[in-house]
């Protein structure tokens, strides 16, 4: 259905009504669900809040890394933020998003607009229908020729009545808050395991003086035994064994090393370094990082607003949600705008070309359309059940998502408490090990006892030693590991850009990103999230 504009044949009621129907029609109702947070199992308290190590007082752990006291962890973090290259490529999908939402907003707005314009020759036979009766315009030749030229512009708007390009708005829109918390996920991710990276490269680093020190005092074995062999007060198997207890102390030495190297590797890697240019940051061991005795965890259901896994897994369902709308929308029938002006001129009879741009020669077309795709075959209502499918999916995957959270949590937590009660006791058998393996030295230089007595407290020290600094470390690392549950870090990056200038510069070079690449353009936070607002598009 198409009325031409031609002068007298359509009023300005007409237009007018046609404008309001259009109004009327991006104001209906939108079909399809409305999303509502999916509800999750949550519990009331952590199994350890009863330990008076744990407080239930809420914090967002913003910079949780330096209640470790450590300068370098500190140090590394900073450069970890602004180098590492996963991260970078979490804040590029950021931008993307953000023009992803651009193309869908665009789709509100007329779908097809063009400017046309055309002049064309043509030659014709004087016995050809429609020839000219005038024999001025007629040549010796027997053929005649005309111009003929237009410029103008068409449009096509398919109407939102039912809402589903607001719908794919709302899709787009909670996929970009979406994009926004796996950046912060990201860099959670990336805080906890530089963290984890370092505390074990210290670990190592104190293991790896444990087995040197250790060699030095069965070395001292070794020649106390050498020389009461030499002497007759021994036999030689007191040698070999005091050979093979030290053999196999150096022996852990290289494979320590290697772990440290491995370290050392991993960190450069999420700094963003080739290995060996952290030589000068790291620096001489300063020990094991000491781990605060308490930790402020808050309670479980804090857990919906500060991991930003979460809160993606939240905004993907929204996303979804908003899906089944769009499919929704195709069952209905499809109503469109579609117009045309424009001026054409020609040479033909008493006309010129050059009055083209006369309003005389303006043309014009205006009118409502619709389609309906009735004979689908199930196709459409297929989608809709498959759009569904996926937001129940998606509304499970959140549900995972929180439980998940809180057993990470709690295994941490666990790990954390149960870890100083055993570095506590492991101290006290380290202690008593030193003092065992003095006296054993002592009475075999004397004669009281036989090498066996050494090389048993010889063997004790070191494994007591190596197990008390082990779960030092695994204090830390379990404390890193709750403050990665608990969500904590994402904020290092607020008021900073998601993507660092250089890459900035670089795609603006290739491209024109118009003001996407303004932080203002892009939102600040997913924590309290409301409604998607309809944006305008960036043009």
């Amino acid at each position: 259905m198409t009325a031409f504009l031609t002068r007298g044949s359509l009023h300005l009621e007409r237009i007018a009504g046609i404008l309001l129907l259009a109004v009327f029609a991006v104001s209906c109702a939108k079909v399809g669900p409305d999303f509502v947070r999916p509800g999750a199992q949550v519990s009331d308290q952590w199994i350890e809040s009863n330990d008076e190590r744990v407080r239930t007082e809420i914090e967002d752990h913003r910079q949780w890394w330096t209640s470790f006291q450590d300068p370098v962890l500190d140090r590394l973090i900073e450069i970890a933020y602004r180098e590492n290259l996963t991260l970078r490529t979490a804040g590029v999908r950021v931008l993307q998003a953000r023009a992803e939402l651009g193309i869908v907003v665009g789709r509100l707005y007329p779908q097809s607009q063009s400017l046309s314009g055309s002049w064309d020759r043509s030659r014709s036979s004087e016995r050809s229908a429609g020839a000219p009766q005038d024999p001025h315009q007629l040549t010796s030749s027997a053929y005649f020729t005309t111009s003929q030229a237009q410029v103008g512009g068409a449009a096509a708007w398919e109407l939102d009545f039912w809402g589903k390009f607001r719908r794919a708005v709302e899709s787009a829109d909670a996929s970009l808050l979406a994009a926004v918390a796996d950046y912060d996920n990201a860099l959670v991710t990336l805080t906890a395991e530089v963290a984890t990276s370092y505390i074990q490269l210290r670990t190592y680093e104190e293991r790896l003086k444990i087995a040197h020190e250790n060699a030095v005092i069965q070395r001292e074995g070794l020649r106390l035994a050498e020389a009461k062999f030499r002497g007759g007060a021994t036999t030689q198997r007191d040698v070999e064994q005091a050979k093979t207890l030290l053999a196999g102390t150096e022996a852990t030495i290289p494979a320590l090393q290697i772990l440290v190297g491995q370290a050392e590797h991993s960190l450069s890697l999420l700094l963003g370094k080739v290995q060996g240019q952290l030589d000068e940051i790291l620096g001489e061991s300063r020990g094991i990082p000491s781990p605060p005795l308490e930790v402020a965890v808050g309670i479980p259901a804090e857990l919906l607003r500060r991991r930003p896994d979460i809160r993606s897994a939240e905004l993907q369902a929204a996303a979804q949600c908003a899906q089944i709308g769009v499919a929704k929308a195709d069952l209905y029938p499809h109503f469109s705008l579609q117009g045309s002006f424009g001026f054409l001129s020609t040479d033909v009879g008493r006309f010129k070309l050059e009055d083209m741009f006369l309003w005389k020669s303006r043309t014009g077309s205006l009118g409502p359309t619709f389609q309906w795709d009735v004979l689908n075959y199930g196709r459409l209502t297929n989608n809709v059940r498959v759009q569904d499918a996926l937001f129940q999916q998606a509304i499970l995957t959140y549900e995972q998502a929180v439980l998940r959270a809180q057993k990470e949590v709690e295994d941490a937590l666990i790990g954390f408490l149960r870890a100083q009660e055993q570095a506590k006791l492991l101290k006290e058998s380290t202690e008593a090990a030193t003092r065992s393996l003095k006296l054993a030295m002592a009475q075999y230089r004397e004669g009281m006892t036989d090498f066996t007595t050494v090389l048993t407290a010889q063997q004790a020290l070191l494994e007591q030693q190596n197990n008390w600094v082990s779960t030092l470390g695994d204090i830390g690392l379990n404390l890193v590991s709750l403050y990665r549950a608990l969500g904590g870090g994402w904020q290092l990056r607020e008021g900073q850009d998601f993507v660092p200038a250089p890459t900035k510069a670089a795609m603006s070079e290739r491209t024109d990103w118009g003001n996407l690449l303004d932080p203002k353009a892009l939102p600040s936070s997913t924590q309290d999230r409301k409604e998607p607002a309809i944006r305008r598009p960036d043009w």
